[in-house]
């Protein structure tokens, strides 16, 4: 794989971003900005001006791909076809969301800069666990979605 500064710049722009929009999110609302916190509470019941916030950040997760394809082009990302696959790893992420009590972005871009212990044990054990399971089963994982491994 070669090394393309395009693809190390637009990878900095998009952490800073993230990070910005974390930062924003708790000093505006004194909320941390976790995914998975944010989408669960537009599901539970009950009303609350939380949703709204929470609505806006979630759908400026999903508009900000089709903002930069209009901006930058069509990029191609490719994941898999497998919809089987993307269905189990989507179970599988929910759930560990729940056992962790967040997810990468509650733990790892907020929690961590907040130097919280909680956070920082649960990106070392999840990071580790993604580590090992990828390094593991890489060649299954190929095998499924038809990768070569390159």
């Amino acid at each position: 794989m070669l090394f393309e500064l395009n693809d190390a710049l637009m990878g900095l722009a998009g952490g800073a971003l993230i990070g910005l929009s974390a930062a924003v999110f708790l000093l505006a609302n004194g909320r941390i900005a976790g995914i998975s916190g944010l989408v669960g509470g537009l599901i539970e019941k009950g009303e609350s001006t939380a949703k709204v916030e929470n609505l806006l950040f979630v759908a400026g997760l999903i508009g900000a791909p089709f903002l930069m394809a209009a901006a930058f082009g069509p990029t191609m990302i490719g994941v898999t076809e497998h919809v089987g696959l993307l269905v189990v790893s989507g179970l599988l992420v929910g759930i560990g969301t729940r056992i962790g009590g967040g997810c990468t972005s509650g733990h790892g871009v907020c929690g961590m800069s907040r130097i919280s212990p909680r956070s920082i044990v649960a990106t070392v054990i999840y990071l580790g666990i993604g580590i090992a399971t990828a390094s593991l089963l890489r060649p299954e994982i190929l095998r499924i979605i038809g990768g070569n491994g390159a």
